[in-house]
């Protein structure tokens, strides 16, 4: 058996002959032995029945529905940008470049470069505050968990709307892709609330179960779940301008209301008490996931005005009105869900100042997609909240780590 300590000893053994010229009469062609055909080498393996089943049907494959589908992709030749579309688009879906949105792809990006694990947030703190007597005071804690107990629930409703209607009806390929990582983070925050729970002991029970029995609680959930019945039902196609409205309506229930209004009043509750040095680490898992939540925002706006320059017929006056209405609803629902988690004044603020700072944050999404303010002489009360969205590089407010949680890239938040 040859080894590398062997080998090449053969050819040192003897010492290299010189080289002479030969005529060509002395030049003896090596002769060729008749090759042999080569045995077949008999395996060991042996096969089950269920082996040869599946090389049955690969030998009987059909073919044609696949090639039909593929022709019919490429019957118009190679994709072009213009072909690309929000809804009820015919070009490949799967073909991701060239982008025409790159505003998704680029939000795709931003987003990667977020990621972020709720594990890495140290709880001690909160742990022993919580479990205090006279740590927390009574309204605080109703806060921590009527809080924990609508998020909890909210982004999972979120996540299925996202994979059960919106990624399938969504005709763009570079949005899709941030439908997958906005999925991705959705299931990222209902971790973290979880963890949260977990890490201070609640019951777990009572904090799941207040979607259905906290009234100020399932009622939001219930307003939201109303817009997703429809066109999550597989059988569900766009098309014609009834369904097409109402895909639009879903975008705006979600997008505006259910992550643009039902998140802040709770966000600005527990981010006040983490500025207070109270439950730090809860809060450092919000501020982490308002920034994801503030750019899944500004995404479903784009989508939605850019629904709406592709498909001028469908925001129509009766359409605007509805939207608007469909904002409205979503303020009134949290000004009572901040009533009913602020029914003293708590965290230096009180449901008044949070009335103002919803009507205040109502007017801007009202905005954002082309229609009038509904409501005048309002400001934001807690201007501290656009700091946090905003901060980059600087240490976190309550000092417990570095809130620049990018793994690379430089994020935008314009």
């Amino acid at each position: 058996m040859l080894n590398w300590d062997e080998y090449g000893k053969e050819e040192l053994a003897s010492p290299p002959q010189p080289v002479t010229s030969k005529s060509p009469e002395d030049i003896v062609e090596p002769k060729v032995e008749e090759q042999s055909t080569p045995t077949e080498v008999k395996s060991n393996i042996t096969e089950g029945s269920r082996a040869e089943a599946a090389r049955e049907a690969v030998n009987n494959l059909d073919e044609a529905a696949g090639i039909e589908e593929l022709d019919e992709m490429m019957a118009n030749g190679r994709v072009e940008v213009d072909q690309k579309m929000m809804i009820n688009c015919k070009a490949d879906l799967n073909q991701l470049v060239p982008f025409k949105y790159d505003w998704a792809w680029q939000k795709y990006l931003d987003g990667s470069a977020n990621h972020w694990m709720p594990q890495e947030i140290n709880m001690t703190n909160d742990i022993v505050l919580w479990k205090s007597e006279d740590g927390l005071t009574e309204d605080e804690r109703i806060i921590v968990k009527r809080n924990l107990g609508f998020f909890s629930t909210a982004d999972s409703l979120v996540a299925n709307n996202l994979v059960l209607a919106l990624y399938r009806l969504i005709t763009n390929p570079e949005c899709r892709q941030y439908i997958l990582r906005q999925s991705l983070e959705e299931a990222i925050h209902t971790h973290a609330y979880q963890y949260c729970i977990e890490s201070l002991g609640m019951d777990e029970g009572e904090i799941f179960n207040m979607y259905r029995e906290i009234p100020c609680v399932a009622r939001k959930a219930s307003w939201g779940l109303k817009y997703t019945q429809e066109i999550s039902n597989p059988d569900f196609k766009t098309g014609t301008e009834e369904t097409d409205k109402q895909l639009l309506k879903n975008l705006i229930a979600f997008y505006c209301v259910l992550e643009g209004i039902f998140f802040y009043c709770g966000f600005t509750q527990i981010l006040s008490m983490g500025r207070r040095n109270k439950m730090t680490g809860t809060a450092e898992q919000f501020q982490y996931i308002l920034r994801d939540e503030s750019m899944h925002v500004n995404f479903g706006i784009d989508v939605i005005n850019q629904i709406k320059i592709e498909n001028p017929h469908l925001w129509d006056d009766a359409m605007k009105e509805e939207a608007a209405q469909m904002i409205l609803e979503g303020t009134e629902l949290e000004i009572q869900y901040a009533r009913d988690t602020m029914p003293r004044g708590v965290l230096g603020m009180n449901a008044s100042m949070m009335e103002e700072y919803l009507k205040f944050i109502a007017n801007r999404r009202l905005t954002q997609i082309g229609l009038d303010e509904e409501f005048t002489g309002v400001s934001n009360p807690f201007p501290w909240m656009s700091e946090i969205i905003d901060l980059r590089k600087e240490k976190n407010f309550f000092e417990t780590r570095v809130t620049e949680y990018q793994v690379g890239g430089a994020l935008n938040w314009e």
